[in-house]
């Protein structure tokens, strides 16, 4: 007799739900939905009884210069966010080994750093570089202006996510290593880091979902991302709900996709350590 042995931790946590309390859960599905409902209707009506849904609005959509201009600002966005994730990555890789460092110095600075990060709102740092910076006599182009900020932004985030995926290596394969002969740095760049970049994966791409949400702030340096080019679109047609609505479809496709390939990454990772630790056994 097989016995299903595949649980969550969802499941650990949470006895399975009785007949009466399933009862209640759809009672309440149905009365959360019928809400959800009557608020879409309330919505959409206002809309209606304000023009928002003639035809004129959303007839732009229907002509290909459309489609390539907010193409053309999409591909903006996703070299901003590839640049920023490329360079968060850096950074939070340089923080996380001032982090663990034996120096005091360096832990101190690091945690100051990675603080500072995660306190400070991303627009802040925007409008830093977009006013204060150039007053030095540096001129950096929009596009850095964006990217800068955002990957300062995320650079904490990152560098506690690498941190945690180090401290899930075991302590073994560190001292394994160490009694091979290896010195600390390469024990830790050939042994500890490879495993503990795998077990973090997911959540690094998690993270660049914030990294594209982020982006968004690039109106503020009129750099010709996706949304500021939604702005253009919106001072030529007047069709502000309509091109707002596409573009939020956008964004919610990207980062759907995103968090698709996360918990794909993660369950690939499980499975392959699950199947490690047996071949071990």
């Amino acid at each position: 007799m097989k016995t299903n042995t595949r649980s969550s931790i969802r499941d650990a946590l949470y006895e399975a739900p009785g007949p009466k309390t399933k009862r209640v859960i759809n009672i309440a599905t149905v009365l959360s939905l019928a809400a959800l409902a009557f608020f879409l209707y309330l919505i959409v009506r206002r809309f209606y009884e304000t023009g928002q849904l003639a035809s004129r609005y959303w007839s732009i959509f229907l002509r290909g210069t459309t489609w390539k201009f907010m193409g053309k600002g999409l591909l903006g966005t996703l070299e901003v966010a590839v640049v920023a994730g490329a360079v968060t990555f850096c950074a939070g890789f340089c923080l996380m080994v001032l982090r663990i460092s034996g120096s005091r110095i360096a832990r101190g600075i690091s945690i100051a750093i990675i603080e500072f990060t995660r306190g400070v709102p991303t627009l802040l740092l925007i409008y830093f570089f977009f006013l204060v910076v150039p007053s030095f006599g540096i001129k950096l182009p929009p596009f850095w202006k964006v990217c800068l900020p955002v990957s300062i932004s995320a650079s904490g985030i990152v560098a506690e996510v690498l941190r945690s995926g180090v401290n899930a290596v075991p302590k073994g394969q560190k001292e394994a290593a160490m009694c091979l002969g290896m010195q600390p740095a390469n024990v830790f760049l050939k042994v500890v880091f490879p495993q503990a970049f795998r077990f973090v994966i997911p959540a690094l791409i998690s993270e660049m979902v914030i990294v594209v949400k982020d982006t968004t702030f690039a109106y503020v340096v009129n750099y010709p991302d996706l949304m500021q080019n939604a702005k253009v679109l919106i001072s030529n047609y007047d069709a502000l709900l309509a091109v707002y609505f596409v573009v939020g479809i956008i964004y919610i496709i990207i980062n759907w996709l995103l968090n698709k390939l996360s918990v794909a990454v993660g369950n690939r990772t499980n499975r392959l350590r699950v199947s490690s630790a047996g071949k071990e056994s």
